[in-house]
């Protein structure tokens, strides 16, 4: 009788087996049996997969009454089997713990990009969350290592590239003609007696409106709708009534904290919040000059309704009710005091966010957006100021990657993202203008992995300065707020030109934590490898050193002392 070799090897649970459960049985008839017909030989699979890269193996079915183990096999395919298992196995190991931890699979990446480890620069200027860490050798360097010449070239090629060109400045009647709406809104001239930028505006609604029914803040966002309740409840009490009219009173910031994200403007918002002169939007971060005014919540998402201009104010109102409250007492109404609170606004997409251009502007020269989004705040606040803080763009780079990144984080995923970038960067300077690549994030079609033109910092800056002046600037680094947080503090006071503290208040602002500081799952990333580090220096140093000669300050260039 033949017996099906196959189903017994599969059931086997010790060397005492004797019967075949799945084939055999009183009635067994093997010209029946779907799997004991057919050809004696019988390729051996694995996973359902036939083995294609070893031999396959054969097992040819004896006639044999007796079942007592594998031993109806020739002992020398016994033992080929057992060989077979034993490396797959190994295989399939090595593919848990290699492949799966680092998104791998087992497939050779096509961009190992390094540095040389013996480079004495390459452990220059640690983030200042990652002094206190040290870098564990890679098994993956020495391959990076051995491909730093190809990536130092296509460095060198964008570095060739590198043009400093002054934009051209729309003229006002062509920003009107983009957002008609926007400029009938906001007026020419604000209330004299008040420092921030504040008007009054007709209410034509009744007791029964809900006047931020249509606010799509609150629509679409479930933890805003909370600060709107309360607004609505507050609402009737803060209006202004003259002549049979109802106005209220509507503000735009009096200073905009611009950039850049993964720079500290988390922390410095916070502790300028503390100022007893100073308020701030209901929401830190609105996005809405970059991203709401043209229906972006997430790009990839696609678009949605446009925000309006008066959904941007509404989230100023409870700012404004404080100030009307100012403006509305004896102070300054018999003693001609004016209102000395101000509005800030703390969106870090508003330095560099203009990648909404490509969708709405159809008029652009060589790809440069045509308006970018500082011309329509000098078109409405011609005094308006700005902060900036920033800190080294190859810290800023990881620190951005580590917060943004969902899966598969690793040092050597960031390497690969980071060298496909760059050879995406070529591609699109040697096609288009260097403001071109930069403000727009689609290169050649193909949306880069890691967004390398955030830390171009310079090339945004000069297009600030186009339209306003250097002392309407503070520019600040990281850095330094980190070592010394009470200096930096005095210079945004003095910059905002805000009254005295008290030895209290001050100490309130300067001696808190940190705010928004690295996760401690990041952390236990580690830094980025050495070699990846080279690279991004090598990038970003004729950008740096272009920045330092702007700001006529040489800590711009990041490099230790």
């Amino acid at each position: 009788m033949r017996y099906c070799v196959n189903c017994c090897i599969h059931l086997l649970p010790n060397d005492l087996h004797r019967q075949c459960f799945r084939c055999r049985g009183p009635d067994h008839n093997n010209q029946k049996c779907p799997v004991c017909r057919g050809e004696n030989r019988i390729p051996l699979y694995t996973d359902r997969k036939q083995m294609k890269w070893l031999a396959v193996l054969e097992v040819r079915t004896d006639h044999c009454e007796s079942w007592n183990g594998f031993f109806c096999l020739r002992k020398g395919k016994l033992c080929s089997l057992m060989f077979g298992l034993i490396i797959m196995t190994l295989v399939m190991v090595s593919y848990i713990l290699t492949g799966a931890k680092h998104g791998l699979l087992l497939i050779p990446s096509p961009f190992h990009y390094g540095a040389f480890a013996s480079n004495p620069s390459l452990m220059d200027n640690e983030s200042l969350s990652d002094m206190k860490d040290y870098y564990q050798p890679s098994k993956m360097n020495i391959s990076y290592v051995k491909d730093y010449p190809s990536i130092k070239l296509i460095i060198d090629t964008i570095t060739s590239k590198i043009e400093f060109i002054t934009r051209q400045r729309p003229d006002l009647e062509e920003l009107r003609k983009q957002e008609p709406h926007m400029f009938s809104v906001i007026p020419n001239k604000f209330l004299p007696n008040s420092k921030n930028p504040c008007w009054y505006e007709e209410y034509r609604g009744n007791t029964t409106t809900d006047p931020y029914a249509t606010n799509s803040y609150a629509l679409y966002s479930k933890r805003f709708r909370i600060i709107f309740d309360y607004l609505r409840k507050v609402f009737w009490n803060h209006l202004y009534h003259y002549k049979d009219k109802h106005y209220r009173l509507r503000c735009l910031p009096h200073f905009y904290i611009i950039g850049q994200p993964k720079c500290g403007t988390t922390d410095l918002y916070d502790r300028l919040r503390l100022h007893p002169d100073v308020r701030f939007s209901a929401i830190k971060e609105p996005h809405w000059w970059t991203r709401k005014r043209f229906g972006i919540i997430r790009l990839r998402d696609g678009f949605h309704d446009r925000y309006p201009v008066e959904d941007y104010l509404d989230l100023f109102d409870l700012a404004a009710h404080q100030i009307q409250s100012v403006l509305q007492s004896d102070a300054v109404k018999e003693r001609g005091k004016r209102n000395n609170i101000i509005i800030g606004e703390a969106s870090a997409s508003t330095m560099w966010d203009n990648n909404a251009w490509i969708f709405f502007y159809d008029n652009s020269t060589e790809g440069e957006p045509p308006f970018l989004i500082q011309d329509f705040i000098h078109a409405f606040q011609p005094n308006a100021k700005l902060i900036i803080m920033l800190r080294d763009p190859v810290e800023r780079l990881y620190s951005d990657y580590l917060y943004f990144a969902s899966a598969n984080k690793s040092a050597e995923d960031f390497h690969e993202k980071v060298a496909e970038s760059l050879q995406l960067f070529e591609g699109c300077v040697l096609d288009f203008s260097l403001r071109a690549c930069v403000y727009n994030n689609t290169l050649n079609n193909a949306i880069l992995p890691i967004v390398l033109q955030v830390g171009l910092y310079v090339v945004y800056l000069l297009d600030w300065l186009t339209v306003f002046n250097k002392d309407q600037i503070l520019v600040l680094r990281l850095e330094d707020h980190a070592s010394n947080m009470r200096y930096t503090m005095h210079m945004v006071f003095q910059f905002l030109d805000l009254g005295p503290l008290s030895e209290k208040q001050e100490a309130l602002i300067t001696k808190s934590p940190a705010s928004n500081t690295r996760r401690p799952e990041d952390r236990s990333l580690g830094p980025m490898l050495p070699t990846t580090k080279a690279i991004l220096r090598d990038f970003y140093r004729p950008f740096n050193t272009k920045l330092a000669q702007v700001l006529f300050d040489d800590a711009f260039l990041w490099k230790r002392t």
